[in-house]
C-alpha cells in the first residue's frame, strides 16, 4: 500500500519519538542500525520500539497527524499508544 504513515516509538529512555515514513518498518530499522539515517534524537536513545502507527493517503495529512500527536501531552501519547503509565 503506497501512501505515508505516523508513527510514534518509545525510546530506551522510555520517552517518546514522532514522526513520519512511507514504510514504518524500514524506519524502525534505520532508528535502530543507521547512525546517518536516524533522527538524532534517537541515536543516543536506542533501542527504540514502534508502539504506535496510523495510515495516511498523502504526506500532507500525515504532517497535520503528526503535528497534532506532537502537540499531545505525554499522558495523551502514551493512552494513543495505549500505554498508560
Amino acid at each position: 500500500m503506497s501512501g505515508w504513515y505516523v508513527y510514534m516509538v518509545r525510546c530506551a529512555d522510555k520517552s517518546l519519538y514522532t514522526g513520519i515514513t512511507t514504510d514504518p518498518e524500514r524506519r524502525l530499522k534505520e532508528h535502530n542500525h543507521n547512525d546517518r539515517l536516524a533522527a538524532v534524537y534517537t541515536r543516543h536513545r536506542r533501542p527504540v520500539c514502534l508502539v504506535h502507527q496510523e495510515y495516511y493517503p498523502g504526506r500532507a495529512e500525515a504532517l497535520r497527524r503528526e503535528c497534532e500527536i506532537k502537540k499531545l501531552s505525554r499522558r495523551g501519547k502514551l493512552i494513543l499508544s495505549r500505554q498508560v503509565e
